[in-house]
């Protein structure tokens, strides 16, 4: 069985499975939907993402706006990665809060994104990172917060980041405050 831990925004799960070792290696469910359903979660995942970033890089803080919003499941099979995610639910009382963890291939922990956060992830050690979603990705619903909004306060835990362009064009988290009627 997994251990679930609760975070400080609601509806973000942390996942930790049993790990099973032994002389040849190991085993461990990478997930399984009661785990999140125990939690109330009812999720249909339909779209696993896979992308490999090296050391430096910071990725986010992207999401997806209705009706394409997505829920995530995410982990790391190889490296190490700082997770954060902001809360960007309308009327939330946790809302422009982030939290953040480190995704460990050592540790082989998960983290679930309810729809409605931004979501981004810096590297810490070259990582392959992996993630199921709830909804299809499209091109039209996709939307961003900058990275480094100072609102938010973030510790990437990196120097001198690697960034997409567009990554460094996201509004700040009051632009998308106002500009988007209060939230997603």
């Amino acid at each position: 069985m997994a251990e679930i831990k609760k975070t400080p925004l609601s509806g973000v799960l942390e996942i930790f499975p049993k790990v099973f070792k032994d002389q040849r290696g190991y085993f461990f469910e990478s997930f399984r939907a009661d785990w999140l359903e125990k939690e109330g979660v009812h999720e249909t995942w339909v779209q696993d993402n896979q992308s490999y970033s090296q050391k430096g890089t910071v990725r986010g803080l992207h999401f997806q706006r209705e009706p394409y919003a997505q829920a995530k499941l995410v982990r790391v099979v190889r490296g190490k990665v700082l997770d954060v995610v902001v809360d960007l639910r309308k009327g939330s009382e946790t809302f422009g809060k982030n939290y953040s963890t480190i995704l460990d291939s050592e540790r082989n922990n998960l983290l679930y994104v309810p729809a409605g956060f931004g979501h981004g992830f810096s590297v810490l050690e070259d990582a392959v990172f992996v993630y199921k979603c709830s909804n299809y990705y499209n091109k039209e619903s996709e939307g961003g917060i900058l990275w480094n909004d100072p609102h938010l306060q973030i510790d990437w835990m990196v120097n001198d980041p690697i960034i997409s362009e567009k990554d460094t064009q996201w509004q700040t988290i009051e632009e998308f405050k106002a500009n988007s009627e209060g939230g997603l």
